[in-house]
């Protein structure tokens, strides 16, 4: 089985928090994911923070729309009874001051996340649903042809994970969709009350089936973009999108999608992958001068020359497989200091919160999460304008003092 397996895990997001300073007795052994029982639950005394995102960097304001989308060509893989069913999050450019505010997540749903890392009753679940964030829901959208950018999480954590990035870009021009994959996240609201967990969670321990995932992602995602830009769209706002000029990004397991709807739609003409292990390998020349950004974590991912590993690395063979396909209009850009979730919010959230009464006092990583959302909104952001827009991007010409821990691997 592929070593960074257990980085699309929830295990993996365990780790990740505990080293933002969430670490407690309880955190200490949390349940496996999709099973029950959490740990008994902690009294607070301290009120709840008030948690928020970044403002984007853009200058114009957010809107979103959600949508329950279906796809009954297809059956659910983790539930084959079943169509394929999908929770999106359409973030678009917005007239400023319309609208109301959205809300981050509902709260059952970071319940369950919370509780999957065993922290219940241990962080404020309140709080983290109602972090602070730009986009404003019916908000008016502002007239123009705009490019797409389709967005997909890590298993097990669900879309609101990109809203830092998603806004952001919107507030660059672009219209941008969030998605939730049906039992791929530990909880997930879809309409008439069901509160789906992540089957996929407990079943994808292979190879084949990180790849059969990958390609059921793929398709998620030209089903999202024909939805979206089809002949018959099922958004309000659907005249906005050019269907010339569509990219695919992705976290983890979400990464991997994107450059597997790259092989599988030709329409998606740029994709990112962001700390995730491929499923699938591009064939030599398969994607012309359609660009790919690998960004990784430098111990997850340090390169094609084993003597860039930092010692005790956790080198990814799959990111040096694809980048001898890539050919000149790929890009390979390493993080230092940076962990496997640090190219989504948790790391912005825990940041902000407080110490249990109970926590067990860690060292802050040297890369906080506000500059680590920086850094993704900056590398990102100018990579998919860039190739969708033709816009220059000097920070892709090389090193940054900006971003110091940023390392152009290839180029």
């Amino acid at each position: 089985m592929t070593g960074k397996i257990r980085t699309v895990t929830i295990a993996g997001t365990l780790a990740a928090l505990t080293l933002l300073g969430a670490t407690t007795a309880a955190a200490a052994a949390p349940p496996a994911p999709g099973r029950t029982g959490t740990p008994p639950p902690v009294t607070r005394t301290a009120p709840a923070p008030r948690l928020a995102l970044p403002r984007p960097t853009g200058h114009l304001a957010v809107g979103r729309d959600t949508l329950h989308l279906v796809d009954r060509s297809r059956r659910d893989p983790w539930m084959p009874t079943e169509p394929r069913e999908l929770m999106v999050d359409v973030y678009y450019p917005a007239v400023a001051g319309t609208g109301t505010p959205a809300r981050y997540a509902e709260p059952e749903e970071i319940r369950r996340y919370l509780a999957a890392l065993g922290l219940a009753g241990v962080l404020p679940a309140q709080a983290i649903a109602d972090t602070t964030i730009a986009s404003r829901t019916g908000a008016h959208p502002l007239p123009g042809h705009r490019p797409l950018v389709l967005l997909s999480p890590g298993l097990g954590v669900g879309r609101r994970s990109l809203t830092g990035l998603a806004e952001h870009l919107a507030s660059l021009g672009l219209v941008t969709a969030t998605i939730d994959h049906a039992y791929e996240s530990v909880g997930t609201a879809f309409p008439g009350g069901r509160m789906l967990t992540c089957l996929a969670c407990d079943r994808m321990t292979s190879d084949a089936a990180f790849t059969a995932a990958t390609r059921t992602r793929a398709a998620d995602l030209s089903f999202v973009l024909t939805s979206l830009a089809g002949p018959h769209p099922a958004w309000r706002g659907a005249g906005l999108v050019d269907p010339g000029r569509v990219g695919a990004v992705g976290h983890s397991l979400g990464g991997a999608a994107a450059i597997s709807a790259m092989i599988h739609d030709p329409r998606v003409r740029v994709g990112v992958d962001m700390d995730g292990t491929l499923g699938e390998t591009p064939a030599p020349g398969e994607f012309g001068a359609r660009p790919v950004l690998l960004l990784g974590a430098s111990a997850d991912h340090p390169g094609p020359d084993d003597t860039l590993a930092p010692a005790g690395s956790d080198d990814d063979p799959t990111w040096a497989a694809a980048w001898r396909q890539l050919g000149p209009t790929g890009l390979w850009l390493d993080v230092d200091d940076a962990e496997h979730f640090s190219f989504t919010d948790d790391p912005v959230l825990a940041d902000q919160l407080p110490l249990p009464p109970t926590a067990t006092p860690v060292a802050r990583e040297a890369l906080t999460g506000a500059h680590a959302l920086a850094i993704t909104r900056a590398y990102v952001g100018a990579f998919v304008l860039r190739a969708l827009s033709g816009a220059a991007q000097p920070l892709l010409d090389g090193p940054s003092p900006t971003y110091p821990q940023v390392r152009f691997i290839g180029h």
